[in-house]
């Protein structure tokens, strides 16, 4: 199958990429920084305007739009506006390349987020159920721009005019994933300083997925024809950020961690370029449509993904010594 991943340079992509390549599939990453990955073809766009790579597009079995800018950042009134924009147009292009494909792919999966749903801790938000956010109160008033850009990035999607393809939007929870660049490595990093306590008490909820069950997830879902619309990617046991936090310093071997108030996040946030949004807001997220269509995970569980990717850790950073 080919496979078209715009976007497809950065952490998630080469996780994907590696194992779509590994799969057998034909992958082409459309990017602006060419990275060299090996089994890949990579394609020079601007994610803003058509160009020579829509033609990658026209023949291809599917698309999986991961382009927009990383969340890694602080929620600057132009970083805010550099994710909002990068997100919406590159689904805009994206569905345009489809629309005007002589053969379109039959099914377009496009990157979203699990941050469209509201900050609770009464109840879990599925795709059926689920509360989007951005009118809760007592948070702080930049959170309800997360979920607009959440909005906006599905909209683009929802109003292509791609009848030939299906369309997926993927709500993604936090990937967890021992590469360098990938969250897990800065959460044990805290946990391996003695950092890794509960955040503003601890009991706001993280929704996470592990690398290889998203790219299972992924494989599900071009599989599967009878799904489109949102659907959750997360692990369907999340947890609340106090106990996270437990099993990830007793897989890395930290008995302790500091616990840390809204300040102290505030502070180590600014001082890792990131903000305190992905930490105190509660994502209690279940992905009900994926479990529904018969998908099982391989990792349901936290502390079974902690110790798998700890082992992984473990074993890359033994290889890189034996190397050196």
């Amino acid at each position: 199958m080919k496979i078209v991943v715009p976007g497809g340079s950065g952490h998630l992509g080469r996780v994907l990429g590696s194992a779509l390549v590994e799969a057998g599939h034909e992958v082409v990453v459309l990017t602006r920084t060419p990275t060299g990955a090996p089994g890949v073809r990579e394609v020079a766009w601007d994610g803003r305007t058509l160009g020579a790579w829509a033609a990658e597009i026209d023949g291809a079995e599917a698309v999986i739009n991961l382009a927009g800018r990383s969340v890694g950042c602080r929620y600057t009134e132009a970083n805010l506006r550099d994710m909002m924009n990068s997100r919406v147009d590159s689904a805009r292009v994206v569905g345009q390349a489809i629309a005007g494909a002589e053969r379109p792919p039959s099914v377009w999966l496009q990157m979203s987020t699990a941050t469209i749903y509201a900050h609770r801790f009464d109840a879990a938000n599925d795709e059926p159920t689920g509360i989007i956010g951005g009118t809760e109160p007592d948070v702080p008033a930049y959170w309800a721009y997360s979920v607009d850009i959440a909005r906006n990035w599905e909209a683009e999607q929802a109003r292509a005019d791609t009848p030939d393809t299906r369309r997926v939007a993927l709500r993604t929870a936090m990937v967890m994933s021992p590469g360098r660049g990938g969250v897990y490595r800065i959460l044990r990093g805290l946990a391996r300083l003695g950092l890794g306590g509960p955040v503003a008490g601890g009991r706001q909820y993280v929704s996470w997925i592990h690398d290889r069950d998203l790219v299972r997830a992924i494989l599900f879902l071009l599989d599967h024809a009878e799904l489109s619309g949102p659907v959750n990617l997360a692990a369907p046991n999340p947890l609340p950020h106090g106990e996270f936090m437990r099993v990830l310093r007793r897989a890395c071997g930290r008995p302790f961690g500091l616990p840390a108030t809204r300040w102290m996040a505030e502070l180590g946030a600014f001082v890792l370029r990131a903000d305190t949004e992905l930490l105190l807001k509660s994502r209690r997220v279940v992905p009900t449509r994926l479990l529904e269509a018969g998908f099982r995970f391989d990792f349901p569980d936290w502390a079974g993904a902690a110790a798998e990717l700890e082992g992984r850790v473990r074993t890359s950073s033994g290889r890189t010594a034996a190397v050196g």
